[in-house]
């Protein structure tokens, strides 16, 4: 926060602290204590750069809010009278949903009319709470422009504009496919300059590290959607009109987006409380791998006391389904052997493989000493080397994400302004259902004479994957024309299933958007129940992307061409 304060010119700087676990997070803290349910770190940064902010006539719009935006409000209030510093503090409110039966939290992504409403009543700091990632972008600009619910051009681009920035620094080269071509070590963060027609310029303070470029800004576009339609409370965003232009060194222009009616319901993300979570690392070193799991899985089975056991060579990943007649087996079971190590290595880790066991249940007994007990209490009779990262505990309980839809009407949307009038958003004057956007044209196929060489696809293409709830969108790019001839007809789903094994069975969706040369696949259901339920050992996604170009394809001569 000091550094984008300090390092140049900002009308409004804004903070998204809030995820699907976050929000999972902060309900176990309201649990604790009611006078919780906010992000305390935003308050530690507001203490060293309030004065800052004030001296340089910055306004700050943050969802830190979370579960309790009055709260934070008041908070940020104290904190100005504490340390010497006027300061005009609103909040929005109106997202939280009555709570389903067993659920921890329950909020609507509300949009970006209510931050707008706290700034026309002369806010210094707005707090939100679930509102949408780039709602912190499209409330200050309409505000700052006077746009209307009926600027759907206009709020179109600073919804692209807001998507770009909600992560930081993965705008200016982090998490970037071609890293190795900048140097990022320190990389500045993103700076929206925003046009009263809704087109921005994407850049960055001056003598801040990593880039902005055409490629980091298509990378974050990609990131966390969907289909060509991007619904928002605000506006559905046409992200195949998005128009990215090169504007100079580390500026980056967004053009041509057009916007639609928002759809008449809003997403909402309810959190619970799945159950309990125990896992178990086998460390297995040197001669017969397959063999030392094999063992390990069958005595860890036998253990349970279930009928379903693991037999020797038997698959790895597979799920129990069904607790054995003890009833001593864990309700869900999973075995993963991660092949990382190598023959004849020249130190004991690289020669050693790991056996994860994850286990799953809705009591915790059956979590805890049954699988510490299965684990430990073979470390003197099983395969040679035994040991563990690290020994079992009792048990840790795990979150559910599940994103429902709502009426509009069932949300009401308040800006509660500095001197505590309170103002009711109206909803937007229209809305249209989503309908899918006809695949654009493909551009014409590279010629199949062309003759090929077999190296890994992100030798020429870049990736970047994410989380959408217990899905995962794969969103590939490539940095020419020529290579898009080839990209768009290489990769369909069916390409990409037999490139990603573990997709197979899975229902798989492609989006082309042609301007930014990209295919965007959703892979339903790769992480279960999403983020917080860790099915998987990389229970976000994130790399996904980067497994994907590292498959090897045969690619055109004339697509190979020096990186980005």
């Amino acid at each position: 926060m000091k550094e984008m304060l300090t390092g140049g010119r900002l009308d409004v700087l804004t903070g998204d602290y809030l995820a699907e676990l976050t929000m999972l997070i902060l309900g176990r803290d309201r649990l604790k204590d009611p006078r919780a349910g906010y992000a305390r770190t935003f308050l530690r940064q507001l203490e060293e750069c309030l004065g800052e902010a004030h001296d340089r006539g910055v306004r700050i719009v943050s969802n830190a809010g979370g579960l309790n935006p009055a709260g934070l409000a008041e908070a940020v209030r104290e904190l100005g009278e504490r340390i010497g510093v006027p300061v005009r503090v609103a909040h929005v409110e109106g997202d939280a949903l009555p709570l389903p039966d067993g659920a921890l939290t329950a909020n609507a992504y509300v949009g970006g009319a209510g931050i707008a409403a706290c700034l026309r009543g002369g806010a210094d700091v707005v707090v939100t709470g679930r509102v949408t990632d780039a709602a912190l972008v499209t409330g200050p600009a309409a505000w700052h422009f006077g746009w209307g619910p009926d600027d759907l051009d206009q709020l179109a681009g600073a919804v692209a504009a807001g998507h770009v920035l909600e992560c930081g620094t993965q705008a200016t080269g982090g998490n970037y496919s071609f890293f190795t071509a900048h140097d990022i070590r320190h990389s500045g963060f993103p700076v929206a300059e925003i046009a009263a027609d809704g087109s921005a310029v994407i850049t960055k303070h001056d003598g801040t590290g990593g880039v902005v470029d055409i490629g980091t800004v298509t990378a974050q576009l990609l990131y966390e959607t969907g289909g060509a339609r991007y619904a928002g409370p605000d506006v559905t965003t046409r992200l195949d009109t998005v128009r990215l232009t090169q504007d100079g060194p580390d500026r980056v222009r967004i053009s041509g987006v057009r916007g639609e009616a928002p759809p008449p319901k809003l997403k909402a993300g309810v959190t619970r409380i799945g159950g309990w979570r125990n896992e178990v690392v086998f460390v297995l070193t040197g001669l017969d791998i397959d063999a030392k799991a094999a063992l390990v899985r069958h005595q860890v089975e036998d253990a349970f006391g279930a009928g379903a056991r693991a037999e020797a060579g038997a698959e790895t990943g597979a799920a129990g389904d069904a607790r054995g007649p003890g009833k001593s087996r864990p309700a869900d079971v999973r075995w993963e052997l991660v092949r990382t190590d190598r023959a004849d290595a020249d130190s004991e880790e690289c020669a050693s493989a790991l056996l994860r066991l994850v286990v799953r249940d809705s009591d915790r007994e059956a979590v805890g000493r049954v699988v510490s007990g299965a684990a430990i209490e073979l470390a003197l009779g099983s395969y040679p080397g035994f040991h563990v990262t690290a020994p079992p505990g009792k048990g840790t309980p795990y979150g559910v994400f599940e994103a429902v839809y709502v009426d509009r009407g069932a949300v009401e949307q308040v800006a509660v302004l500095p001197d505590g009038e309170r103002v009711v958003v109206p909803d937007p004057p229209r809305t249209s259902e989503l309908t899918a956007v006809m695949e654009s044209a493909l551009p014409e196929r590279l010629p199949d004479a062309s003759p090929g060489n077999t190296i890994p696809l992100g030798r020429v293409a870049g990736a970047r994957s994410g989380d959408k709830g217990g899905d995962v969108n794969v969103g590939v790019w490539v940095p020419t024309d020529t290579a898009w001839r080839w990209l768009a007809h290489e990769l369909t789903v069916e390409r990409f299933q037999e490139l990603l094994p573990e997709t197979r069975g899975l229902v798989v969706s492609r989006h082309v958007l042609p301007n930014l040369r990209a295919l965007n696949f959703i892979v339903e259901g790769l992480l279960g129940e999403g983020v917080a339920g860790q099915e998987r050992f990389d229970p976000q996604g994130k790399g996904v992307g980067e497994w994907l170009r590292s498959r090897v394809v045969e690619v055109p001569v004339e697509v190979l061409a020096p990186s980005p």
